[in-house]
């Protein structure tokens, strides 16, 4: 019994304190800003990551074309990295309104 009731309690979920498996299923927007961010979130940390690696590289060169070019590529990315971010919620909108919630 015990070991039931802490498999239980273990899936509540926060909101409602009821388990995830007993939980009520999301609407479709919901989901949709869920995803949004996440997709946010996981696209910022990763051109925050080019943009440090991109810095380094770049202070690190020491002159040599080839890490210079290198660290240039880096940078680049994260700049595409933000900007994929920040359309993030354009092209979920756009989804949800194809989808029509």
């Amino acid at each position: 019994m015990h070991l039931t009731y802490s498999l239980l309690s273990a899936g509540a979920d926060l909101a409602g304190g009821e388990p995830l498996f007993l939980a009520q299923p999301r609407s479709l927007p919901e989901v949709i800003d869920g995803l949004r961010l996440w997709i946010m979130g996981i696209l910022a940390a990763v051109a925050t990551l080019f943009l440090v690696v991109g810095g380094l590289r770049y202070i690190l060169a020491g002159g040599d074309p080839a890490q210079v070019e290198m660290a240039k590529g880096n940078l680049k990315s994260a700049l595409l990295g933000y900007a994929l971010a920040v359309l993030a919620p354009v092209v979920l909108s756009i989804l949800q309104s194809i989808v029509g919630s």
